[in-house]
């Protein structure tokens, strides 16, 4: 199996920026969660590698900004060998749950809901998601979006296990406005 096929490719490039918008709960968040959510608005690109059978560069644009009820949406493209992915989704304080929470959709099969944690100065969202890709294949997504240093970085760390085979595809991305 040629594991960066383009569908495949699609998969991949979705869990890279494994943040976009569902609507979420309504938060009451604490002004200091807010105002960190916030220190992220803005213009970002990053530029990694995908790792599998070969490796491939990702380059991404990702772009924070206001949202209703303390909420920060974002809206996200990554082109690779010529495949794109565009995602969009919200982040916010969800209080009642008294955590962070990214909701996501994007324009392949892949969308999903990060918890996120504070770590240091900054927030990390963590995905898991077992899911098929178009050709019916079970796999493991796994991501994690780091929120560095009050709003100056944004890492993303990501994962497709290709359960049957074994075989993996994994990306680091780091990203700066």
């Amino acid at each position: 199996m040629n594991v960066l096929r383009p569908r495949l490719r699609s998969v991949a490039l979705a869990g890279l920026l494994a943040i976009s918008p569902v609507a979420l709960t309504p938060a009451l968040a604490a002004k200091a969660d807010v105002e960190l959510l916030k220190s992220y608005v803005g213009d970002w690109r990053g530029k990694g590698a995908l790792v599998g059978a070969e490796s491939e560069t990702v380059i991404c644009k990702l772009v924070l900004s206001p949202g209703n009820a303390d909420k920060v949406n974002y809206s996200g493209r990554c082109a690779l060998a010529g495949t794109n992915l565009a995602v969009n989704g919200t982040l916010a304080y969800n209080d009642a749950a008294r955590r962070f929470e990214a909701a996501m959709t994007s324009n392949v099969t892949f969308s999903g809901l990060a918890v996120g944690k504070k770590q240091g100065d900054g927030i990390v969202f963590n995905l898991r998601e077992r899911n098929k890709d178009e050709e019916g294949n079970d796999l493991t997504v796994t991501a994690a979006i780091a929120l560095k240093g009050a709003g100056k970085n944004i890492v993303v760390e990501f994962q497709v296990v290709f359960n049957a085979t074994g075989d993996t595809l994994k990306a680091s991305i780091p990203f700066s406005k």
